[in-house]
């Protein structure tokens, strides 16, 4: 069953989007495109760099990827548009994942300041995906301000911690009328799978893949996974009861 997740223009078959740092040798991104079956990767401007030779992150991007540049390093949204406006103008397209952080210690995203950045970038024309805190209020403000997709936390940025804000993730997946891709702090196949079966659109996940023992089937490991939580989703999920029920009747047993 083809299942498309539709985001601006743009159609994608995979619902898995990975992340390009932490590896051990940049060589093995492209095999980990491979083995992951995602679409979508996320890059920092500042690894872009077009006289750097094989230092250069792009030159390990198969063409066909779809670019997610990001405004990591970004502490207020002014930097943030002055990022994606660089990443643009270097050829590296009109999608966008705002990261406006100031606490380094937990790297938790500036809602705030991440809400005024999208404003301006989505009225620019740019496809805008916003890594954010998850809060109702902000997502909704997001919607409303331009943003093509939310990306809320699961738990703090390469923590490989789960979903600890697993119920505020319910509500938004409910509540806002937006793809929601969890994003960060994912480290197991098990739990990709339960934002999947959430009914979350996508997960984008990087440290995971890249500090396993093997990326490569940890990276098969993850596809697998999400297609399966998807699957779980639209085949809709049996009730959680309290009490025990029979699977087969008690009736007439022994006549």
């Amino acid at each position: 069953m083809f299942d498309p997740l539709v985001i601006g223009d743009t159609v994608l078959s995979s619902r898995l989007f990975i992340g390009t740092g932490k590896y051990s040798r940049n060589t093995l991104i492209p095999e980990v495109i491979t083995c992951s079956g995602a679409e979508v990767i996320t890059v920092a401007l500042r690894r872009v760099d077009p006289a750097g030779g094989t230092e250069n992150i792009m030159n390990h991007i198969p063409a066909h990827m779809k670019l997610l540049p990001n405004t990591s390093g970004a502490r207020t949204a002014e930097e943030a548009v002055r990022i994606a406006r660089l990443a643009r103008a270097a050829g590296l397209g009109n999608w966008v994942k705002i990261e406006v952080i100031n606490d380094q210690k937990y790297l938790l995203p500036d809602n705030l300041e991440t809400i005024r950045a999208t404003e301006i970038l989505a009225a620019e024309g740019f496809i805008v995906l916003p890594y954010m805190s998850p809060d109702l209020s902000v997502a909704l403000r997001l919607r409303d301000v331009g943003a093509a997709a939310v990306m809320p936390l699961g738990s703090p940025i390469g923590t490989n911690r789960g979903l600890r804000t697993k119920e505020l993730l319910r509500i938004l997946i409910e509540e806002v009328n937006l793809p929601i891709i969890v994003d960060a702090g994912i480290g197991r196949p098990s739990e990709a799978a339960e934002a999947m079966e959430m009914g979350a659109a996508a997960v984008l996940l990087n440290t995971a893949i890249a500090t396993a023992r093997d990326p490569l089937g940890m990276a098969e490991a993850f596809r697998e996974a999400v297609s399966a939580g998807r699957k779980a989703y639209l085949a809709g999920l049996g009730p959680v009861e309290e009490r025990a029920a029979a699977s087969s009747p008690l009736t007439g047993f022994l006549g």
